[in-house]
Formats: C-alpha cells, sequence, structure tokens
C-alpha cells in the first residue's frame, strides 16, 4: 500500500451543527448512545416507526431512549470570561474572521472538487475550471464523465476540506434524493490530478432519510479517513454518502421491491454513476467499496454480493444479516434474491468473483452471534469474512468510526486500489 506522509495536525472537538439524524424504524440504527436505563437494542425484526424529526441546530431531545451528547458544564466565571473575550473580538474588528469555528462559513456557497489548491488567501473560486488533465498510463483510471452536478457547501472540516450536497435524479432508478460528498486534500493535489481514486458509499443506519447522518462531521468520519491518510493506514478515499430510503414511512432494504421506489437501483447504478460523473475514479470493482451501520451496513454487504463484478468490499458494522423489510410481503422469491446469505452461496457456488466483508460490532450490542453464523456457513471460498470486536462499544455512529480507526480502514485499504502520483 502506498505510504502517504505523515503530517501531524491537533485534535478537534465533535460538532453538534446539523446533528445526525436520530436512527428511524428498521434495525434501530442510532449514531446516539442508547440512554441508561432503557431496554436494550433490540434485534431486527422489531419494526418501529417514528415521525420526521424536525430540523435542529443544536442536540435534539430525540425520542425515548437516545441520550444526548454530554455536554461540558460551565461555571459562572467562565462564561463571563467567555463573553468578555467574545466582545473584545468583536470590538477589535475582523476578530470573528480568526475565530477557530471558521468552518461555519460558507454554508449553502457553490463548491467544486478537483481543482488546483487556492490561492494564498484560502479562498476558493467556485466559478474557476476545474483542473484539465489527461490520464496517467493506467487504463483503469476514469475521468470524470460529467454532467457535473451543483455542490452547495453543508460544512468544512479542520483541513478545509469541504462536506457538499447535491440533488440527484436517477436516471436507472427514477428516484430522485440528496447527496452528499467529500473528497481528501490529495485530490486536488497535482500529483494526483492524472489519478483515479477508490470511492467509498457511506451509508446510514435507520430509515436514512432525510439525511445521510455520515455527513456530519460530529461523527468524524472524514477526519478518521484524513488521519489514516497521514499516519499510512487509509487510502484517501472519495466518499458519497446518497440518501438510503425514499420517506420516512417505510424501510426498503435497499432494494428494488415490487410496486415500491428502486431503491436497489438506485444505490447499485445511480450513485455510482453519479460518482463517476463527478470524481476520478476506478473503472474496476477494485476503486469500490460501502460501509455502512445496522441497515446500512445490511444494504451495502447485500449489493456487494449481488454485483461483485462492480464492488470488491465492505465494513459492515451493527450485526444485520437478511432482509426484513415489512414491504416484501407477497413477494418472496424478490426478497430472496436480496437475501445474503442465498447471494453468498451462489457466489460460492460459482467460484468467484472474491468479495472482501469486514463486519464490525460493538462488544456492548447484540448481534455478533448472527455475523459469526454466516461467518460459519458462507466465510468460505470467495467470500472473504473478518469479525472486528469494537471493545465497550455500543450500537451508534460514533463507536463504528473508532473501529474504522483501530483497524477496518486499514482493512479495506488494503483490498482497494491506491492513487498513483504522477512520476514527474
Amino acid at each position: 500500500m502506498h505510504q502517504y506522509p505523515q503530517r501531524p495536525r491537533p485534535d478537534d472537538q465533535p460538532s453538534y451543527q446539523e446533528y445526525p439524524p436520530q436512527g428511524q424504524g428498521h434495525h434501530q440504527q442510532q449514531p446516539y448512545q442508547d440512554y441508561p436505563g432503557q431496554p436494550p437494542y433490540q434485534p431486527q425484526h422489531q419494526y418501529q416507526q417514528y415521525g420526521e424529526q424536525p430540523p435542529h441546530a443544536g442536540p435534539p431531545s430525540g425520542p425515548p431512549g437516545i441520550a444526548e451528547p454530554p455536554q461540558p458544564k460551565r461555571s459562572r466565571r467562565r462564561i463571563w470570561i467567555s463573553a468578555v473575550v467574545a466582545l473584545a473580538l468583536l470590538l477589535g474588528g475582523g476578530g470573528f474572521a480568526a475565530w477557530k469555528l471558521d468552518w461555519f462559513s460558507g454554508n449553502g456557497e457553490a463548491v467544486s472538487f478537483g481543482k488546483t489548491p487556492p490561492p494564498a488567501n484560502g479562498k476558493n473560486d467556485p466559478a474557476a475550471p476545474a483542473t484539465e488533465a489527461k490520464p496517467s498510463g493506467d487504463p483503469d483510471v476514469l475521468m470524470p464523465t460529467g454532467p457535473k452536478s451543483d455542490f452547495k457547501q453543508t460544512t468544512k472540516l479542520d483541513d478545509g476540506t469541504i462536506i457538499a450536497k447535491t440533488r440527484l435524479a436517477g436516471a436507472k432508478s427514477g428516484f430522485e434524493g440528496d447527496v452528499w460528498v467529500w473528497a481528501p486534500k490529495e485530490y486536488d493535489d497535482p500529483k494526483y490530478a492524472k489519478s483515479g481514486f477508490p470511492v467509498l458509499i457511506a451509508l446510514p443506519g435507520g430509515n436514512g432519510f432525510p439525511a445521510n447522518y455520515w455527513s456530519d462531521r460530529s461523527l468524524g468520519l472524514q477526519k478518521a479517513i484524513s488521519e489514516g491518510v497521514q499516519a499510512g493506514t487509509s487510502l484517501p478515499f472519495v466518499v458519497i454518502m446518497p440518501v438510503l430510503n425514499p420517506d420516512n414511512k417505510y424501510y426498503y432494504d435497499g432494494s428494488d421491491i415490487p410496486g415500491q421506489a428502486k431503491m436497489g437501483t438506485w444505490i447499485a447504478e445511480d450513485v455510482p454513476a453519479f460518482a463517476k460523473a463527478n470524481f476520478r475514479t476506478y473503472k474496476s470493482r477494485d476503486g469500490w467499496a460501502f460501509m455502512g451501520s445496522s441497515s446500512g451496513a445490511f444494504v451495502g454487504m447485500k449489493t456487494v454480493l449481488q454485483h461483485p463484478d462492480k464492488f470488491k468490499a465492505v465494513i459492515a458494522s451493527g450485526g444485520e444479516i437478511v432482509p426484513d423489510s415489512p414491504l416484501w410481503k407477497g413477494h418472496q422469491a424478490e426478497m430472496d434474491a436480496n437475501n445474503p446469505e442465498k447471494l453468498a452461496k451462489k457466489l460460492i457456488d460459482s467460484k468467484g468473483p472474491e468479495v472482501y466483508i469486514n463486519f464490525q460490532i460493538g462488544t456492548k450490542e447484540s448481534g455478533k452471534e448472527r455475523m459469526t453464523k454466516f461467518q460459519e456457513q458462507y466465510g468460505k471460498g470467495p467470500v472473504k469474512t473478518t469479525i472486528r470486536d469494537i471493545q465497550n462499544g455500543e450500537h451508534n455512529g460514533w463507536h463504528y468510526v473508532r473501529g474504522m480507526k483501530e483497524g477496518s480502514l486499514e482493512w479495506v485499504s488494503k483490498v482497494l486500489k491506491a492513487p498513483k502520483p504522477d512520476a514527474g
């Protein structure tokens, strides 16, 4: 694996701006910790429904059983000092320009990926044309096919990278939904202007609508990748974060359920086509992987097993193995065609191609027995499986990111293709 240069960077604290949507419905996936004293996470087939949560600027109260993240206690003296400092900054003129939380600035502005680095003043010019480059000698490199999407910034990370959102009308599924994207700093480095980049499609748990909580910086997914690149333990992935379902009412198993929105086609066809249209990628499956938690883990694993010619690996967190949407009623054959157990057996019988499944499970959540059973029955031949225990981990996105930092990012980076810098 290519070793990227290390560069120390300060730790930062999680932000609760655009707090991750609560896990809803099927699989009970939550980026929050279960509230102490509440019943533990229930296994699948316990389908529940919550209404759509209203937007909020700070931490939500959430439905019963969901705890807000701990907030630091502040003395009156500290509050008074903070107020005085803030006032001094304001009166000093331009103080807020240097304020640490500059990642609030620029939200809603147009964003363009794949340009040369911004000028010394640090300001991007979305109207500036992207750097034209021909692909390297690697025939697997696919330059952006277009048409380019219109991206708007949703947040900025401390290293200056941007998470942006656009609206995608799926040409093959007919479904239209939001997609968030993030590209690492290396993507705009002139040394990689002719190289493809591996793509990681990140799927949320629960209903995964109307937002994808991996697009919120508070979970630390993008920061974990950036730090892994610096440490030489992660590839610089382009991260694509689509909505998982078309509404908050039902869960669709990331599948084309008869009579419903074609969410299987949306995930497996439209989202990758969107990534190819906007980013330098790879033509082969060696540059494509999924990650997901709970219901999103199920969809990612199912899609890799369904389309081993297009996708090579998945990091599946949270212990969900089989389809269980209530919308499958009366469609047993179609449900079987979206069952990872049956798909794995089919792949084993056909002798490949090889796919890689890295399960993650917290030691404080249920579900490992399902992973272990799957590994024992289907983790053979072309189906390569591993199980990573996250010590003291619970059923939430923060702990799954920790598991990725502790080894799962390195695991997936070893089975995918790295970008290659220009020899010149």
